[in-house]
């Protein structure tokens, strides 16, 4: 059986960014959206996630425009007391349902769950087989494009053995017995909060064996806050360290002597630079964590035996090894995101996906020019390697510049609390807030011309 959808929009894929474009564009036209997941829900990976999981982020950063993610409010105790909330997974899946109840109601809005889009105009239901197909005028609008890989849903980018113990991360908490040892494998965020997770549940540094093929540089999370004088005193750390720079090293050697970046092992430099945020606390008790590999990518797992590409490193027979080598954030070339098929959501502001998507969603209920949308709005990558980090901090600030010129564009974005370098209407001014400006003013030419010399290599 086919239906046609009347739809202006059919937007694939219900994770963060599918959800905070949709959101924007039905709050600023009358359009119609037909929105389409191959999961069971809106959310995304989120439905995915290990339970133990949190946004690294502050929660007013995460989520649609219309409505915040939490209340705003500051961590009262615990290690990241004066902090800003973090939500956990299960308080991001129950806001992405409540989003979608909302946006249905509103009529203009139908949910496709369990489906997929077969790339010619026609979602087909993996339920019931069902097939509807979207008139020739409505726009199809990827949202999938970066959808992150998670261990959960990924494979070991590794053999496994017949009588090796492999988990993915999500299946720690659902372990029957404790093994002598653990492996850790990956050097991101996942591969981090396992170690977090497992030190909280009392396991011995020492029974913890992390295999890491990279070290990482990552965000001091007390500086990437929704606080208009930490933020913008965190981007001009940047751009005066980089207009000081003399090499990449050198620029994050500066970043980490600013309190901005952060390493593991101050004895290794890094080469990863995905940049996710990290607290002091955690950072202390990642470094009591003495058994670090770092022999490359494991190519195989055998009982008692993880293997490299030239050696081998011997564990205990009943090792557990936990998976948290999924690719994570992808990195693909990056498209204009107005194209004649399509529109393809990708980060327009650096590290900060929803407010992106929310801005591609505002902008094309407001513009009726591809070319002007485009010129507005063009996208950044996700950072992977240094190089890769410099460029994205080059694109991502240029493009703020772009739609910041835009006195509409402006209003809306400081009202967004999804967008990190606002300063709120009615925001009071102080000492700190001005300096940080006056800094980020002295130095944004500067380091962005540096930034983009270091990146080109």
């Amino acid at each position: 059986m086919t239906r046609t959808i009347d739809a202006d929009y059919l937007v694939v894929g219900a994770g963060a960014t599918g959800m905070a474009f949709t959101d924007a564009l039905i709050d600023h036209s009358d359009a119609r959206v037909a929105l389409v997941d191959r999961r069971h829900g809106v959310g995304g990976h989120w439905l995915g996630a290990y339970p133990f999981v949190q946004l690294h982020q502050a929660s007013a950063f995460y989520g649609v425009a219309s409505r915040l993610l939490g209340g705003g409010r500051l961590q009262e105790s615990g290690p990241e007391a004066g902090l800003h909330e973090r939500a956990h997974q299960a308080e991001i899946t129950a806001y992405y349902a409540d989003q979608l109840d909302r946006m249905v109601s509103t009529g203009r809005v139908e949910f496709h769950p369990h489906s997929d889009y077969d790339g010619d105009r026609a979602v087909v239901s993996r339920t019931s087989g069902g097939r509807l197909v979207v008139p020739d005028s409505c726009r199809i609008v990827n949202a999938h494009h970066l959808a992150p890989r998670i261990p959960a849903e990924t494979p070991p980018p590794f053999a496994v053995g017949d009588d090796a113990r492999v988990v993915p991360v999500n299946d720690l908490v659902q372990l029957a017995d404790a093994p002598s040892e653990y492996v850790v494998v990956g050097s991101g965020k996942t591969a981090t909060d396992a170690c977090i997770w497992l030190l909280g549940q009392g396991v011995d540094p020492d029974a913890i064996c992390w295999v890491r093929p990279r070290e990482p540089w990552m965000l001091n999370r007390a500086k990437v806050q929704p606080d208009p004088a930490v933020f913008l005193g965190m981007a001009a750390d940047v751009m005066q360290s980089a207009s000081e720079a003399r090499s990449l090293d050198d620029l994050f050697l500066r970043l980490e002597a600013a309190d901005v970046m952060m390493r593991i092992d101050r004895s290794v430099q890094p080469t990863m630079a995905k940049a996710p945020t990290l607290a002091r606390w955690e950072l202390d008790q990642l470094r009591t964590l003495e058994n670090v590999v770092r022999r490359g990518r494991i190519t195989s797992v055998e009982r008692g035996q993880l293997r490299f590409a030239d050696s081998s490193v011997a564990v205990a027979p009943d090792v557990v090894v936990v998976h948290c080598a999924a690719d994570g954030l992808l990195n693909p070339p990056l498209v204009p995101v107005w194209r004649a098929d399509d529109i393809t959501l990708q980060p327009i502001r650096s590290g900060f996906p929803c407010f992106g998507a929310a801005l591609v969603g505002y902008v094309e209920a407001t513009r009726t020019d591809d070319a002007e949308k485009n010129g507005l709005c063009p996208p950044s990558p996700y950072g992977n390697s240094m190089e890769q980090w410099a460029n994205m901090t080059v694109l991502g600030t240029r493009a703020a510049m772009s739609f910041s010129a835009e006195p509409d564009i402006k209003q809306w974005a400081d009202g967004v609390a999804l967008n990190p370098a606002r300063v709120p209407p009615g925001h009071p001014d102080s000492v700190a807030l001005d300096e940080a400006r006056e800094r980020l003013a002295a130095h944004t030419q500067a380091g962005l011309a540096r930034l983009a010399e270091l990146a080109a290599g």
